[in-house]
Order: C-alpha cells, then structure tokens, then sequence
C-alpha cells in the first residue's frame, strides 16, 4: 500500500537523516582510532636495546616519519637500554599530535668528549603538539662532574632534554638522572605542561638544574620531585604565566628566578607563582638574584604560597648583589626592579640564624614585599631578618618579624621622630 500521510514521509526522512549522521559519526571515530594507531616501534625499525649499540639514526628516521605523517604518530621506545650519542628532532611537522612514549632507558655517552661540542643531548625544535610520556633519560654526567672538581679543562657539559621554539608541549611521567649539565631547558615556547617529573643527580654536581624555564609563557609544572647539585627549578628573563605546584626540592639550590641583570636589555619575569611546595636540605628556598650591575630587567607579581622549609640555609632570600666571582660587579648597584612579591603561608627551619633576607638594590628598592603568616625558626628558636633597601607590608603572624620599611608610612614615620625629638629636646630646657 501506498504512504501518502506526510508526517509519516517526515518522520522517515528524519530517521534517515538520524541514521546517517550516526553512521558518519562511526566512521569518524573508526578513523581516528587507525589514526591513532599508528605507532613506530623503533626496535623494529633496528634500534638494539643493548645499552652499546648508537640507535640516534633510528631515532632520526622514526622522527622523520612521524613528522612527515598528517596523522597522529606515537614513537615507542619499548623497554631497555639503548645507547643514543645526539639527536636533534625538529619540525614544523604534518600533524600536532606526535608522541614519544617510552617504556625503556636513553642513556648518552660516558665519554666526556662525545658531547663535548654539543649544546644538547636530545633536542626538539618548531614543534606544535608533542607529548613525552615516562621512561628515564640517563646522560651519564659523573664524568664531567668529577673533571670539573679535579679543576681540569673541561667541556662545558650538555643540556639532557632541550625544548625550543614550541607550543602545546606536554611531559608526563619523565625521569632525568646524572645530567651532563642542565636536566630539562624550555626555551620560547608556549604552553608547556610538565607532570610526575622525577629529576636526580649528585648533590655536588655543578650547574645541574632539574628544569630551566627562560623566554616562556604558559608554563606548568606539577607533582616533580627534583634533587641536584644546582637549582631544582630556575626562571630566566622572558618567563610569564609560570605555575609551579606540589614540587619537591632538594637537594639542591632552591628554586631561583634569575641570574637576571646578565644584560642591560633584557625581558623581565611576570606572574610566576610557587605553591604547595616542601624545600628539604636546600641552600636556598624561594630566592631572586639579579647581578649588581645595570639593567632594565625585572621581576613583578612573584608568589609564594604554602610552602614548607626543612633546614634550608636561606629559605627566603633577594639577592641583588649576586656575583659568583668578586671581581665581576665591582662597586656597581643592580638595576633590576623587583616589585610585588608575596610571601605567605611559609614554615619550618632555617639552617642559619637569619632566615629571611632581603638584599636589594640601593637604586631600585624591592616595593610591594607582602609577607603573611610567616614561622620560621632557627635552632628551635625564632629565626632572624635581615632587610636592605627593601619596602612592604606584613599581616598576620611573621616570624621572625618584619624588617621591611613600609613606605606608605614613611612621612608619617618622620613626622613622629621629629615630634619625639622635639620632645625630648623641650625636657632637656
């Protein structure tokens, strides 16, 4: 029989069109599950997970491939120990979603000479989307290490996993241990997101920091445990919108924003906060440092927010007098601003008697220091501040307390020692 009522016709035509629509969907979902499929194993591209045998032109190829793909590629380094001299991976790549999975070891060369031309060990360039999942990277530093403190010539040392020029970055579950020098460098990128990072190294070895951030925005850190013989975390010029959380330090030199001032022009470090945090052993804990010498950097809107000191030795500090060498700034003052720095919810022990320490610029006052509920104490006994040209508020309980000057009372301030003055001078007739 014929159908000739229309809201049967429509109602069919709506199925119809429900029907396809479901099915075109299916089919999109089939065709992103092939695409994410497509993994590169590199023993089966020839890589020997032998720990002697180079697998760098492997790791070249596998790249190639991945990048050369206009859908998501993965390169899984299965487990093992497999010997990489130096790769550089670079891009722009066909597709933004490249990962590098790896269940095994790349460990460098413990040659000193191998890498010693070299700036970094394992390198990625012009990237938009890539994600680095476990696995550890071993670069073998302890060589390198022992040279420098014997006082020999030695290379500088390489940088273990260097970021540059990228975007939507993400690193998950990554160990780096015995580093050449520094362990992980972001640089000018955007958009970086680093979780469950486990650095390690000797509490001796030199410039060693677990993860360097430096012409950068964007960046997050979380869940890392850091333990070297340098900075847990440092933060050069160009660094904005910096999240650190839940990060353990130590040992190590704290976690650091600067050197800053190496330039007369230089970017500045905007909007980097530090919460969540414990400090155990550390030489410092929250420190800015910049060169006493001239400099139109800065630092601004800093936070550190709850965080625990365990017999650090300089758990809050500004230094702008910093200077490894004597020699370097000689009779010179920082011109580097730091302004609107907070403090709040910092506790534990101080491993010398002065806790908090405030060295700035005789030029360029720190401004805007803002410390709140502050418990720091020395030998079970209430730790001591030192203040340099340093200005801001305190609120709460801050112990040792506040040496800041507050310059919004600073008239009123003169105008009670006057009256004070006048005083006394008028007993004295």
């Amino acid at each position: 029989m014929l159908i000739t009522n229309p809201c049967i016709i429509k109602f069919s035509s709506a199925l119809l069109v429900t029907f396809h629509v479901f099915l075109s969907l299916q089919l999109l979902f089939f065709n992103h599950a092939l695409a994410a499929e497509l993994t590169f194993n590199i023993i089966s591209l020839g890589a020997k997970p032998d720990g002697k045998t180079d697998a760098s032109s492997v790791l070249q190829m596998t790249w190639a491939k991945a990048c050369d793909s206009s859908t998501p590629a993965t390169i899984y380094v299965p487990d093992g120990i497999f010997y990489v001299r130096s790769v550089s991976f670079n891009g722009p790549c066909k597709n933004n979603v490249i990962t590098v999975l790896i269940d095994g070891t790349l460990v460098a060369s413990s040659d000193i000479q191998v890498l010693a031309k070299t700036k970094s060990w394992i390198e990625f360039s012009h990237i938009d989307g890539l994600s680095i999942t476990g696995g550890t990277i071993d670069g073998q530093g302890t060589a390198l290490w022992n040279c420098k403190h014997s006082g020999k010539s030695c290379p500088v040392g390489a940088t273990s996993l260097q970021i540059n020029d990228a975007q939507n970055v993400n690193i998950n579950g990554l160990s780096s241990i015995n580093s050449q020098k520094f362990n992980i460098v972001v640089h000018g990128c955007q958009n970086v997101h680093m979780t469950r990072v486990n650095v390690s190294a000797a509490d001796d070895s030199p410039n060693t920091d677990g993860i360097h951030v430096q012409q950068s925005s964007d960046v997050t850190i979380l869940n890392s445990s850091i333990s070297n013989g340098d900075d847990c975390i440092s933060i050069s010029p160009g660094t904005s919108n910096l999240w650190m959380e839940s990060i353990t330090c130590g040992p190590g030199h704290g976690i650091s924003i600067g050197s800053l001032g190496i330039k007369v022009e230089e970017d500045g470090v905007h909007n980097v906060t530090l919460t969540l945090s414990t400090f155990t052993g550390t030489q410092n804990g929250v420190r800015i440092k910049s060169w006493g010498r001239p400099s139109r950097g800065f630092a601004t809107k800093v936070y550190f927010q709850h965080i625990i000191m365990d017999n650090v030795k300089n758990p809050i500090i500004i230094d702008q007098n910093y200077g490894p060498h004597e020699t370097d700034c000689p009779g010179q003052a920082s011109g580097v601003k730091v302004s609107e720095v907070t403090y709040e919810d910092i506790k534990g022990t101080s491993a010398t008697e002065i806790a908090i320490n405030f060295d700035c610029s005789p030029i360029n006052h720190c401004t805007g220091l803002s410390m709140k509920d502050i418990n720091l104490t020395y030998e079970n006994h209430i730790a001591k501040a030192s203040c340099k040209n340093a200005e801001g508020t305190t609120s709460g309980v801050v112990e040792p307390s506040g040496c800041l000057a507050d310059k919004s009372n600073f008239w009123q301030n003169v105008l009670v020692l006057r009256l004070k003055d006048n005083k006394n001078a008028l007993e004295g007739l």
